[in-house]
Parts: structure tokens; sequence; C-alpha cells
């Protein structure tokens, strides 16, 4: 009787075993998925990437935005020539300053060191000539500069870029930068 007994209790905690399989299943699957977390929307074109190749003027662009937000110096020294010039006006004075490109880095660090964020917004652009390997663009842009929530620089201006690449499938660098902007 006794032997009767304990196969008739091994039916029912295997019975119990096997429900319980698929509720601890579905538990350990609802906790791989953190609704605070949620996976990375992809675009419609399947690129997922902040960063582009710069084979295009406007993946430059876009480079150059992503360096500015992120505050990132490699991102931004991929921009600019070897022989790359910065120009403004120091309307104070009345004469055009000019720096290279070791100076714009050492300048544009500390910018991003000292600011807690930057937004730089890209407007229309309103002037470009040029061909494959050499190009003019004019372009309007937004820049705020925060540096405290008691320190917000705002700027609204227009640059002057000529970039050139060695070929058709290179990327474009920056070789000159005029600053149009009336401060």
């Amino acid at each position: 009787m006794e032997g009767a007994l304990r196969e008739l209790k091994r039916p029912r905690a295997i019975a119990s075993l096997c429900s319980a399989v698929p509720v601890l299943l579905v538990l350990v699957l609802l906790s791989a998925c953190n609704p605070f977390a949620p996976a990375l929307e992809d675009d419609a074109s399947g690129n997922t990437s902040l960063i582009t190749d710069q084979t295009t003027v406007e993946g430059l662009f876009q480079n150059f935005r992503y360096a500015y937000t992120f505050k990132d110096t490699t991102i931004y020294g991929g921009l600019l020539a070897h022989d790359f010039i910065f120009t403004y006006r120091d309307y104070d004075r009345k004469i055009d300053e000019s720096w290279g490109r070791d100076e714009e880095m050492r300048i544009t660090w500390h910018l991003f060191q000292n600011a807690s964020s930057l937004n730089l917004v890209w407007n229309n652009i309103v002037g470009y000539s040029g061909d494959s390997l050499r190009s003019s663009v004019t372009r309007s842009f937004n820049l705020t500069v925060t540096f405290n929530p008691n320190d917000v620089i705002r700027v609204d201006g227009r640059v002057s870029l000529d970039l050139r690449r060695s070929g058709g499938t290179e990327p474009w660098k920056i070789i000159q930068w005029r600053d149009e902007s009336n401060y």
C-alpha cells in the first residue's frame, strides 16, 4: 500500500513541476527585458551610427556637430586638414586674426573641457561652389555653450569653409574656416 501511495504522489509532483516550468520560463524571459533601457531604434536606412565617413559635405557637417555635442576632440581633429587655417575679424582692432591647426585643437580642447554642454545647430547652406575635390560652403549656425546654469552663451553666426579631399571616395577636410559672424 505504501508503494502505491508513493506512485500516486510522484505523478502529482511531476505535474506540479511541469506546470511551474512555463511560469518560470515566462518570468526569466520577462526579466531579460528592461523597460528602462529600451533597445536602440534603427532608422529606415539601417544606419545607427552618429558618425559618418565624411565622403559627403553633409557628412562632414554631421561629424562636426557630433564632435561638439559629445566634446570629442578625436572626431574634431579628423575634420581638419594638416594645413588648416582659422580666420576671424577682430572688429575692435579692425584686423583679421588667424591661427593654424595646432592652435585650433588647443582652443577647442579647452572649450570642450570647460563647457558642461554644447549645442550646435547647422542651418541652411547659403552659398556653395566647387567640384568633387574642392568646395566652398557658407552656412549659418546657432551655438549654445553652457558653462553652468547661470553662464550660458548663445551665438548665431555664419561660417565659410573651404574643403578639400584627395579623391572622390576620400573624406572631406576643412582647409580654411572663415568666421563671418558679427560679434
